[in-house]
């Protein structure tokens, strides 16, 4: 808020988007007070996004649980994930309706679809898988992570982070991130570069650093002073709403003190010893270093939006440390019949919910006021195809961990009957506090999908 605001009139409705304006013209978003909606609660923390996407589906007796919507067990699959159970959706029954047309094989139609909610785009650039004669082109719109970060990425150093797990290929089987239609955004395979975007001006200058927390704190005192000015012309219940506001913006701030830095909740991460980037074998130490990267970029408040990749959909993965000697898409083409191979899949799906877990429980060792990083992020587990022995994108696997600050009801068991999972998309926007009825093609979107916000 400029100076020259401070003479506003007693009783002025304020605008949604109101700020208070610190040195440097850095803005402060206000929360939503009653003198701005009427209605709308207090935003404490900001809120977070991140998708976790695993390709070629999953074994679904495996992955389902038992019982009811809040009195269920975990499947084999998801039982990694029972320590946050009370901050999960399970949901079942969801179609990638318009995944089912236009170009492109399965894999290619479920990755381009998976968060854009629209058909690739007809073109030349990749074959099908299927039949090399026909081609196709890029994803047809863009993302729900991009269209997140465009909404809610101005005030930190990145709108978003990609990262990869061996992603490698630069096809459309490969590209879960779209800016637009044509517009891939390609994942960071490599963790060192992932750290140097993140975190280099921050290790490789102390003096800088410490020029930048004096600037910080600059910034906050002038907007307590803008605070005191605004304060006296709301009333009770939206003082006590700004005040928790900036309570929290001040906790986020002194985490990112020098000290901190060093040691604390935002601390720079040691990438260990150098490994080569595509050695199949190094697939979990890389996933790891990139759960690691993908947390402090949270915790420092580098970025509000981030997905992690792990591989392209149709990669060679052979899982080696499961005891595994064929590659995942080969086996998630296997008879349906062998025991032998739904064991190594099951095995596959159990491994990828043991590494969500750790970056649930990196996200909730984050703390913020009485609850967590995690309490205050979304993340979305999802992939290309429900089935890999069929193809199918119907009944797709979902899981959603976290809570975006009290928006989502979580705790809980959904079935649906076929819902599109552009509803899915939408009522994630709405959880994210962006008010959007449709997304993605509009043929297949009926609102936000019920059940999920608080």
């Amino acid at each position: 808020m400029s100076r020259a605001a401070r003479s506003r009139p007693s009783g002025r409705r304020l605008g949604r988007r109101a700020l208070l304006r610190g040195a440097g013209g850095l803005a402060v978003a206000l929360p939503f007070l009653d003198a701005m909606s009427g209605s709308a609660s207090a935003v404490e923390f900001p809120k977070r996004f991140v998708v976790f996407f695993t390709g070629l589906g999953t074994v679904k007796e495996a992955w389902l649980p038992t019982g009811t919507e809040t009195e269920f067990e975990l499947g084999e699959i998801l039982g990694p994930l029972a320590p946050f159970k009370d901050r999960l959706l399970v949901l079942e029954g969801i179609d990638m309706e318009s995944a089912h047309h236009g170009p492109g094989d399965p894999h290619q139609q479920g990755i381009g679809h998976a968060l854009t909610g629209t058909e690739l785009q007809e073109g030349d650039l990749f074959p099908y898988a299927c039949n090399a004669s026909a081609k196709v082109g890029w994803g047809g719109g863009i993302s729900v992570d991009q269209f997140l970060a465009a909404q809610l990425g101005q005030h930190t150093k990145l709108p978003s982070l990609e990262l990869g797990v061996q992603v490698q290929y630069a096809n459309v089987s490969s590209r879960l991130s779209y800016l637009g239609p044509g517009q891939p955004v390609p994942p960071e395979d490599d963790p060192r570069a992932a750290f140097d975007r993140l975190f280099l001006d921050l290790s490789a200058d102390p003096e800088a650093l410490a020029r930048r927390r004096v600037l910080r704190r600059r910034v906050l005192h002038d907007v307590m002073e803008d605070y005191g000015a605004l304060a006296r012309e709301l009333g009770g219940e939206d003082r006590a709403k700004l005040e928790h506001h900036l309570e929290a913006i001040d906790q986020i701030e002194k985490r990112l003190d020098a000290p901190a830095l060093l040691g604390g909740a935002c601390a720079i991460p040691s990438l260990g010893e150098r490994l080569d980037v595509y050695t199949n074998d190094n697939f979990p130490a890389i996933g790891a270093a990139q759960i690691d990267l993908l947390v402090m970029a949270l915790a420092c408040d580098l970025t509000r939006v981030a997905s992690i990749q792990w591989s392209a959909t149709q990669a060679g993965k052979v899982f080696t440390w499961l005891g595994q000697s064929e590659t995942h898409h080969a086996l998630s083409h296997s008879d349906v019949n062998s025991e032998e191979k739904q064991r190594q899949l099951i095995d596959i799906g159990r491994w990828q919910a043991a590494q969500l877990a750790d970056l649930l429980g990196k996200l909730d060792a984050v703390k913020e006021g009485t609850g967590t990083l995690l309490d205050n992020t979304i993340v979305l587990w999802c992939t290309d195809v429900a089935v890999g022995q069929t193809h199918a994108r119907r009944d797709m696997p979902y899981v959603i961990a976290g809570g975006a600050g009290g928006a989502l009801r979580t705790g809980r068991y959904l079935r649906y009957g076929g819902d599109p999972h552009n509803n899915l998309l939408v009522a994630l926007c709405n959880a994210m506090g962006v008010g959007v009825s449709t997304f993605g093609n509009p043929a297949y979107c009926t609102g936000p999908l019920p059940g999920l916000l608080a």
